[in-house]
């Protein structure tokens, strides 16, 4: 039976066994004194120890920490256990490495004490396994044997013991080694905790990181600290653009905007990641992604046009009465990572302009695409002139409404 560290009442009565019963029980120790007698329960060792198993109004404070004593001979199990019992610890006992691996198995212990010489399965094979297995490599062992040979001792040292006991063993000796063990476990046991603690900031840090920029660009700056630009010589740009947006931020709560803008971002995010475009960002309302930036694709111009296409139809479907208006232009633009507090990618150029002046023309619920654009869907697009528009740096550009895609 294994106690827990925190024994209730009815765990402490149940424990009134004497040493070298089961071989397998937990004692909680403490000298009898006038000052407890009325509430413990008092009982005899065979060697004529009085030991107290005290009820709920006289446990002492919790233990400093629980020991596994892995022995197949009795009487060295029960004496450890009165030891260990007296300085605060809470014992468990073994008889054979088999059961020592299953209740490491079961339970956490804080030490080991492990015997070599032992039937079945001995002290060197119990330690291989503990210090071949992720869950109890960390946990010290300290090896203890009859044999004061040199050889035994550096075989346990090199397999991964924390020390190396002689039997018989000063009782001084083996408190200062247990406490030194247990020192350092603890020392341990919070290095790895602080560990976790920085793995998990920092995987939360690469999410982040991923969530802000592009997977590859996010690759690049964490190897090298920094993002090279880059020139794409073909690359697709969509602006999509809710109709009427600021009439309605004025006419309706904060709560309500934010929770269709989401819906709106959210169902854009998917459709752009189906056909292969990349999301750039949002500016208020606007919705800005690429084809071809960072995966190529055959046809980037068809991939945004049959995305847009399909966002119109999504906005339409998500009740908050809005329509959108996209363009689309194509041509040769500039990638970068600006910012050094708040990152962010993006992509400048004529082009961007361009498609974005592609948006404004449209109209409500329409796709429309530079004439330079509309030759890269020939045949694989149903679409119409919207005529010819001036053109800030362009000069007269003709405009197409592309009303299908195939």
């Amino acid at each position: 039976m294994f106690v827990p560290a925190e024994p209730t009442l009815a765990d402490l009565e149940a424990a009134l066994v004497h040493p070298g019963g089961s071989g397998e029980t937990t004692f909680f120790r403490k000298p009898t004194s006038s000052a407890v007698a009325a509430a413990s329960a008092v009982a005899t060792a065979p060697d004529g120890e009085s030991t107290a198993f005290l009820t709920r109004a006289a446990v002492r404070p919790p233990a400093s920490g629980t020991i596994l004593v892995v022995d197949d001979t009795e009487s060295n199990r029960a004496l450890l256990t009165r030891r260990l019992s007296r300085e605060g610890f809470t014992v468990a006992v073994a008889e054979h490495g088999r059961r020592a691996l299953d209740l490491l198995g079961r339970h956490a212990f804080d030490l080991v004490l492990l015997d070599i010489m032992m039937p079945e399965m001995d002290g060197h094979q119990v330690l291989t396994a503990m210090k071949a297995d992720p869950a109890l490599r960390h946990i010290p062992v300290i090896m203890i044997s009859g044999l004061d040979d040199l050889d035994t001792l550096v075989r346990c040292i090199e397999g991964g013991a924390e020390d190396y006991l002689t039997k018989p063993f000063d009782p001084v000796l083996l408190r200062a080694r247990i406490g030194a063990c247990l020192d350092k476990k603890r020392l341990r046991d919070r290095e790895r905790e602080h560990l976790a603690v920085i793995e998990e900031q920092r995987r939360r840090a690469d999410e982040l990181l991923h969530v802000i920029l592009p997977h590859s660009i996010a690759v690049e700056l964490k190897e090298t600290n920094v993002v090279q630009p880059r020139h794409h010589p073909h690359v697709a740009v969509l602006f999509s653009d809710v109709v009427g947006f600021t009439a309605y931020c004025d006419q309706h709560p904060a709560t309500e905007v934010i929770v269709h803008l989401q819906a709106l971002v959210r169902a854009f995010e998917e459709i752009a990641a189906r056909h292969g475009l990349e999301k750039i960002k949002t500016i208020g309302d606007a919705f800005m992604a690429t084809a071809g930036l960072i995966e190529p694709v055959a046809n980037p111009a068809l991939n945004a046009v049959r995305a847009g296409l399909e966002m119109v139809q999504a906005a339409r479907s998500l009740g908050s009465g809005w329509e959108v208006h996209i363009g689309v232009h194509s041509g040769p633009v500039i990638s970068g990572v600006v910012g050094q507090r708040k990152y962010l990618f993006d992509v400048w150029g004529d082009t961007v302009n361009t498609a974005s002046r592609m948006c404004g023309l449209a109209g409500t619920g329409e796709l429309c695409v530079s004439e330079h654009t509309w030759r890269e869907l020939a045949g694989d697009c149903t679409g119409v002139s919207a005529g010819t528009f001036p053109v800030k740096g362009k000069g007269e550009l003709q405009v197409f409404r592309v009303t299908a895609a195939r």
